[in-house]
């Protein structure tokens, strides 16, 4: 595989600089190997880790971007679990929001709030979940094993969501003719 090699510093204060530059990374689904940050190469990943270099240089920093291949078949095996543990912490943390988000409209049943807000409420968290699983499909060059089962979940929260939405437009409907 051709990879990126970045690495970087910055002066340790302000530490929004620093935090910047971290976030931006991770959102490319590059990982920290080592002491070098890593990422699968592609030209856009290349012009947003340049702008990266820009933003570094701009607070006092230094940076540099190499591309090419790791030589030895046993260093890229690990490169490459790092990337699968990567996106596992990642997918594990939408699971885990998913289920918060099945026992939420679990309850909404429970105390029976069958109100167009909560349906609309609950919409939106959805499509909330829905957007962050292609950011990590995205990311997620090797589908990684809990791809999967975030899939799964998020196709259940799919399921449970249109089933309140469709109880609570049916008690609107009861409440109207009554």
């Amino acid at each position: 595989m051709k990879w990126l090699f970045f690495s970087y510093s910055l002066p340790t204060e302000p530490s929004r600089a620093r935090v910047y530059v971290w976030r931006q990374l991770k959102k490319l689904g590059a990982v920290h190997f080592q002491t070098v940050w890593v990422a699968p190469y592609s030209p856009e990943r290349v012009q947003e880790v340049n702008k990266l270099v820009e933003y570094i240089l701009a607070h006092r920093g230094k940076g540099i971007l190499i591309t090419g291949r790791i030589l030895s078949p046993g260093q890229e095996e690990r490169l490459l679990e790092a990337f699968t543990v990567s996106r596992n912490e990642e997918y594990q943390e939408l699971i885990a929001k998913c289920e918060a988000y099945l026992h939420e409209i679990e309850q909404e049943i429970q105390r029976e709030n069958f109100i167009f807000a909560e349906v609309e409420e609950n919409e939106e968290e959805l499509d909330k979940l829905k957007h962050w699983f292609k950011k990590i499909e995205k990311r997620d060059i090797l589908k990684a094993p809990l791809r999967k089962t975030a899939l799964e979940k998020l196709k259940k929260c799919e399921k449970v969501f249109h089933e309140f939405a469709l109880l609570v437009y049916e008690r609107a409907q009861s409440s109207r003719e009554e």
